[in-house]
């Protein structure tokens, strides 16, 4: 579903979306998620901006990855929470996000450390940054809530990926 005007000229996109994706969605997001960065980058989107988390995030990220050969002018600028991000996570996961973090364009961290409050920084510093959010939200409690209703309280357009593929 898209909430505001789909023909607006843009430049900055963000995502959102849970870090748990079901089984039944994970195979058709990156095709959905593809086709409606097409769109944008087609309306003037060139800066893509994730957040770093895993699930939706990563996917997200290597998308704009992939779809760099297509469109090497296009962008993948991480906004992190905390440069300590990845200490609890498994190995292959912390391999993957530095993987992204290599090829990203540029990352910006909110904090040099974790805190209570660094994970809601991000998530509005990547809409506040933003004309169009990208979400992948499958219910209406925690962050991709958060985010996806604080982009539509400021006014930005918001597609979650979720409508579109169920």
């Amino acid at each position: 579903m898209i909430y505001k005007n789909p023909n607006t000229q843009i430049s900055t996109v963000c995502f959102t979306g849970h870090r748990s994706i079901p089984y039944k969605d994970a195979y058709k997001i990156p095709h959905e998620l593809k086709a409606v960065m097409e769109q944008l980058i087609n309306r003037g989107a060139y800066r893509f901006l994730a957040g770093g988390a895993m699930g939706f995030d990563t996917v997200a990220a290597l998308c704009v990855c992939e779809l760099k050969e297509k469109h090497p002018h296009i962008r993948l600028e991480l906004i992190l929470p905390c440069r300590d991000q990845t200490r609890l996570w498994e190995e292959d996961s912390r391999r993957l996000y530095d993987m992204i973090l290599k090829m990203a364009d540029c990352a910006e961290y909110v904090q040099e450390s974790y805190s209570s409050s660094c994970m809601h920084e991000r998530n509005r510093r990547l809409v506040d940054s933003s004309e169009v959010c990208i979400a992948y939200c499958a219910h209406s409690g925690g962050g991709s809530a958060y985010t996806m209703a604080y982009a539509l309280k400021n006014n930005k357009e918001v597609i979650n990926i979720f409508d579109r593929i169920k």
